[in-house]
């Protein structure tokens, strides 16, 4: 949302602080059984206040959604447009995706649990943006088919492996575990890539060529990450215990 004329630049550092806060709550509660005077509370503002900067509830819930699927739609089409080889984009895909779980945790239990307390437009635009993404992970997983790196498999149901192995670890994760982005990616796309490799294929390179393509993403200047406030904390309540030291 456009800061409104006339708003200098506090305005904005407040949003975003009241969407962090109204995040965490979420996660913790749930939408639905969250009132507006709790976040209100948490944000130390009174109800006319807290309008003032959100709009409305339902707004707050769109802008949270919007904190995971933008700058993950904005990441897996760069990725995806990468002169790289199949098997190697999705390597990537994976632990970007895998990296902004544990950067927006509260944002991303959000997201995967309460998308349906949205209405008309709103529920419609994010179901669009869901589709859009999964719809590059199929091309991928398409294209390695395509050029013999995989079997033949279903498209649809391949790409519902890769996503469902990577976007139910929000459920148990421990940002402050042993356990970080880059170790589950090579571990999860160890155990996908063999299933579904051609015979021949043990991709015994791709690590090296990873290792490469992070050095020069590291060596790049670097975009800045704002992370959720709270997500070096163990999971909230709500979550299942933390299963990774």
């Amino acid at each position: 949302m456009a800061r409104p004329p006339g708003h200098g630049p506090g305005y904005e550092i407040k949003r975003q602080e009241i969407i962090d806060k109204a995040a965490a709550l979420f996660a913790k509660k749930g939408y639905a059984a969250t009132g507006i005077a709790e976040v209100g509370d948490v944000a130390g503002l009174a109800r006319g206040a807290l309008y003032y900067y959100i709009g409305s509830k339902e707004h707050l819930l769109v802008e949270i959604q919007d904190r995971v699927m933008r700058p993950m739609l904005a990441n897996v089409h760069r990725i995806a447009a990468l002169d790289e080889d199949p098997v190697l984009r999705l390597r990537m895909l994976s632990q970007t995706l895998l990296e902004n779980i544990l950067a927006r945790l509260d944002h991303v239990w959000v997201y995967e649990h309460d998308y349906r307390n949205l209405r008309g437009a709103n529920r419609a635009r994010l179901l669009d943006q869901r589709r859009e993404f999964e719809d590059v992970v199929q091309r991928l997983l398409e294209a390695a088919m395509e050029e013999g790196s995989f079997r033949k498999l279903d498209p649809r149901l391949a790409t519902l492996q890769f996503l469902n192995m990577h976007n139910h670890t929000y459920q148990w994760i421990n940002p402050s575990g042993e356990w970080d982005a880059g170790y589950l990616s090579r571990e999860y796309c160890a155990t996908l890539f063999r299933g579904f490799a051609s015979p021949g294929n043990g991709f015994d390179d791709l690590e090296d060529r990873m290792c490469e393509f992070l050095a020069k993403r590291e060596t790049a200047t670097p975009e800045p990450i704002t992370r959720a406030k709270g997500s070096g904390r163990a999971p909230s309540p709500r979550r299942r215990p933390a299963r990774n030291g």
